[in-house]
């Protein structure tokens, strides 16, 4: 699954406030299932400073076994503290990455706390519009907070109780529903109580999230599926979590939906609408930068998405040249279009060390440097005397595309051209994803004037907006017009555009 941050953007040329404790993007899983199913391997392996699972046997809500630590999941969890989370029916987990502010333990999720009910253990993914004006009102109604963390503020928002609640019986629709009345985006939620798992979106879709039914292994193969077994149900901010754990994709939390997951079904509690006349607001940076090209967003296989993000740049920027390649590998499914669109051979001129992360989520410059130092190698004999068209998924800071130019040009390419699938990135996200300041977007400098020559390359050109939008929404809206197609949840269509437009869905408070 996915867990989240808080924050503000800037209108009319006012500055936000400091933003404590804001995250890149924190996966989340969840699991309701028989014991031995469990959350770890559910897990997009992606946290890069902090992990934690929180499991319960199902019948007591005061028998939460929790594990949480710092580093990478490998190294937060060895056999020996995963066996202390059985036995367990029911879990869910999450990762972190920690951006501005300083990486506490006591900032990692999953947060556990003490209702009238029994205790609740909270996953969140996401990033407060209103954080601050919700901490004010917390700390006036005497609510004491012990983190930097706006995912606090879901989870004593959720302890609350509301007005028409009996005591002998917890209304967590109600409670729920409160707490989207209270804070409009941007959340995906998971919420453990007893022996069920609540999964919620917030009305605007902005966070991923999806469930996946957990089925024998032999029937993996999808014979018999309408007859297969249902073994227990997961919840993860990818579905390409799914298979690993021998669990098939069943479909999406929509935007606004409550859903009730326990070991046995999957249920619709509620849905709450958004705003009269506001579109979807689903993060259109999933597609183009962090979700792997095997995950399903919106009915549509990330993979597709960015091939046709690829085939629309080549119509909108084509260049004389010999072959196309990509910077490995998230930018692969749009060198393919592109390649492919403009007739050209599609041709591997870089490997990548596998055991080097992403360089744009490391947390410091000096990290991201060493990191594009080590992370590719030159396949020269591909490219050598030749005219060379690189796509790239983004270019943010700039800093990770000049060097592999340089390499380029000292293996023997003739020109390197470079092709962006996506626009340029001028604005920051106070959704949920770290962008950095305005001031380190290459687009925001006076060297993006000129930035083929800043970069070293012959040219550079990026996808429109109106390219990306259209490449993503594509066969959304082919589904739309279906008329077999289920039209009761749909509402208007849309992206959050906010980084690269400056118009975000919602307004934004600090």
């Amino acid at each position: 699954m996915s867990g989240a941050a808080g924050g503000y953007a800037p209108h009319g040329g006012m500055h936000p406030p400091p933003r404590p404790n804001r995250a890149e993007r924190w996966p989340l899983a969840g699991v309701a299932a028989r014991p031995g199913r469990h959350s770890r391997d559910a897990h997009l392996k992606v946290g890069q400073e902090s992990a934690g699972i929180v499991t319960s046997d199902g019948e007591s809500s005061q028998a939460f076994k929790v594990h949480k630590g710092m580093g990478l999941i490998n190294h937060v969890f060895s056999a020996d503290s995963l066996k202390k989370l059985y036995p367990s029916n029911l879990g869910i987990g999450h990762t972190r990455y920690s951006t501005s502010g300083i990486s506490e333990l006591q900032n990692c999720q999953p947060f556990v706390v003490e209702t009238l009910h029994g205790k609740i253990a909270v996953a969140h993914n996401g990033e407060l519009t209103n954080a601050a004006q919700l901490r004010r009102k917390l700390m006036r109604h005497g609510v004491g907070l012990s983190t930097s963390s706006d995912s606090e503020l879901i989870t004593q928002l959720l302890a609350f109780t509301p007005p028409l609640e009996n005591d002998d019986t917890a209304d967590w629709v109600a409670r729920i529903k409160n707490l989207m009345k209270e804070t409009p985006t941007s959340y995906s939620l998971l919420i453990m109580h007893k022996d069920i798992i609540y999964a919620v979106r917030d009305p605007y879709g902005n966070r991923p999230l999806c469930i996946g039914r957990l089925i024998p292994v032999g029937d993996m193969n999808g014979k018999g599926k309408d007859n297969t077994e249902t073994e227990g149900w997961v919840v993860s901010s990818e579905s390409c979590s799914f298979l690993s754990i021998g669990a098939e994709y069943y479909r999406e939390v929509l935007p606004g939906e409550i859903v009730k997951i326990s070991r046995h079904d999957v249920q619709t509690l509620d849905v709450v609408r958004r705003s009269e006349g506001d579109p979807s607001a689903f993060c259109i940076f999933e597609y183009v930068y962090f979700a792997r090209p095997d995950s399903i967003f919106e009915g549509q296989m990330v993979y597709s998405v960015r091939k046709r993000c690829g085939q629309q740049l080549a119509i909108e920027a084509p260049v004389e040249a010999d072959l196309v390649s990509t910077v490995p590998e998230s930018a692969t499914p749009a060198a393919l279009g592109y390649a492919q669109k403009c007739g050209l051979p599609y041709v591997e001129v870089l490997c990548k060390n596998r055991y080097v992360g992403r360089t744009f989520i490391q947390p410091n410059m000096r990290l991201r440097q060493l990191g594009v130092a080590k992370k590719f190698g030159v396949l020269s004999d591909n490219f050598k005397g030749k005219r060379v068209v690189i796509i790239d998924d983004s270019i943010v800071r700039g800093n990770t595309i000049s060097p592999i130019i340089k390499l380029l040009r000292e293996s023997g390419a003739k020109e390197v051209h470079i092709r962006v699938a996506s626009p340029p990135i001028r604005f920051p996200c106070y959704m949920g994803i770290n962008i950095p300041t305005k001031e380190e977007l290459i687009a925001n400098r006076p060297e993006f004037r000129d930035l083929a020559n800043y970069i070293g390359a012959d040219s550079v050109v990026y996808l429109s907006v109106e390219g990306l939008v259209s490449s993503v929404q594509e066969s959304i809206k082919a589904r739309q017009n279906n008329p077999k197609t289920d039209k009761s949840f749909i509402g208007k269509l849309g992206h959050c555009t906010a980084c690269l437009t400056g118009d975000y869905p919602v307004e934004l408070e600090w």
